[in-house]
Order: structure tokens, then C-alpha cells, then sequence
């Protein structure tokens, strides 16, 4: 779904057709793998894995806001302890790693020395053909861990092979950034309601 497919000179309409095209995007995205992926970050939290995300520019920000309602908003009142870590965090390794070796190489780097046979991996990547994030995605698969990945556009490499890819049907960065957003809180939020009682989600704040 391309967007914008032509110049719009009145800003009001031009926030109609960027909502329309946010909710169609949203609407297209497959409920099967939203799923598999609540469903397989639930089994991680329980068993007490670690989780790592990554992605670039604006994917990046996602990746450090999902930590934050992942590890917050799911511990709340839940008896889960969510371990996640961004792999964008760390400015002075990946500085360090990018000037010395490659910036291609700055996830998969930390991921070599600090993951594990059994954790997970997210890749948020509207491209879904970023090198770091690739190499990153094919070096978890390679060595025991399970893969979530965001992607857009033509889903890229990361597409492939993920154990749940949630692909966002849109051509342009910002709206397959508000849906990676949007379901990034809606994977947390479902998660934690599920280990609330019918009562308690009816009393808290989301």
C-alpha cells in the first residue's frame, strides 16, 4: 500500500488519508501471527528467558519502548518478571563496534557474547533488510533462539524463517512504525490481562 500517492496542499486532508492508511494497514496485518508471537514471548517470560530487541532509527525508539512496557507494564500486578534488553542501548559498544569492526556487525556482537540457546530475539525493521538486523536475526536462528520480527514494505530478509513475523502491508516509514508501535503495546498489554483476573483488568489502568 503505497502512501502518499500524490501532493496534498491542505494538511487537514492530508490527516484523513494518514489515519486511513494506518487503520487499513493495521486491519491487513495477520492475527495468526500476532498469536504466535503473544504466545511465544508468554512461554519466554515464564520460563525466565531473556529477551532481546533490536532495530534502527525509528525502530530503534520502538525497541527501547518496548522494554520499558514489557518489563513495567507487563510486571504490574502480575506475578511475570519479564527480562528484556534492548540492544541499542549500549552507546559505547556499539560506537566502539562500529568504528572498530562494522556497524553491520553491532548486534549480532553483544548477541554473541550475552544470549543464549533458548531466549528470543525481536528484530523491528520496517525494511526488514537491514544488515545489523539480519545478521543479527540469522545468528539467533543459527545458535538456539526464537525469533520475533517486524517488518514492512516487502519484508525483507527477516521475513523468512521467523518464528512469527508480524508484517505491516504499507510503503511508507511512518505509518508501518505506528503499527509496529501500536501492537508492540497491544502484544504487552494482552499479555499482562491475561494474567489478571476479570475483575482486576475492569479496576487498573492499561
Amino acid at each position: 500500500m503505497k502512501f502518499p500517492k500524490q501532493k496534498s496542499d491542505d494538511i487537514g486532508s492530508y490527516v484523513d488519508q494518514y489515519f486511513s492508511s494506518v487503520t487499513l494497514a493495521a486491519e491487513g496485518v495477520q492475527r495468526s501471527m500476532i498469536k504466535k508471537a503473544a504466545d511465544l514471548l508468554m512461554a519466554i517470560y515464564k520460563a525466565e528467558k531473556f529477551v532481546w530487541v533490536c532495530g534502527n532509527g525509528g525502530s530503534s525508539a520502538i525497541a527501547n519502548h518496548l522494554v520499558c512496557d514489557h518489563i513495567k507494564g507487563i510486571r504490574s500486578n502480575t506475578k511475570l518478571k519479564p527480562r528484556v534488553v534492548s540492544l541499542v542501548n549500549n552507546l559505547e559498544t556499539i560506537t566502539a563496534v562500529s568504528n572498530d569492526i562494522s556497524y553491520d556487525e553491532i548486534f549480532v556482537f553483544q548477541l554473541e557474547s550475552l544470549a543464549q540457546r533458548g531466549d528470543l530475539l525481536i528484530t523491528i525493521s520496517s525494511s526488514g533488510d537491514s544488515e545489523n538486523v539480519v545478521k543479527a536475526f540469522e545468528w539467533a536462528r543459527n545458535n538456539g533462539l526464537y525469533t520475533i520480527t517486524f517488518t514492512g514494505f516487502s519484508g525483507g530478509r527477516t521475513q523468512k524463517h521467523a518464528d512469527a513475523n508480524i508484517h505491516v502491508d504499507a510503503e511508507n516509514y511512518g505509518v508501518v512504525e505506528d503499527v509496529h508501535q501500536c501492537l508492540m503495546h497491544i502484544l504487552a498489554q494482552f499479555i499482562r490481562m491475561k494474567e489478571l483476573s476479570a475483575d482486576e483488568v475492569g479496576k487498573l489502568l492499561f
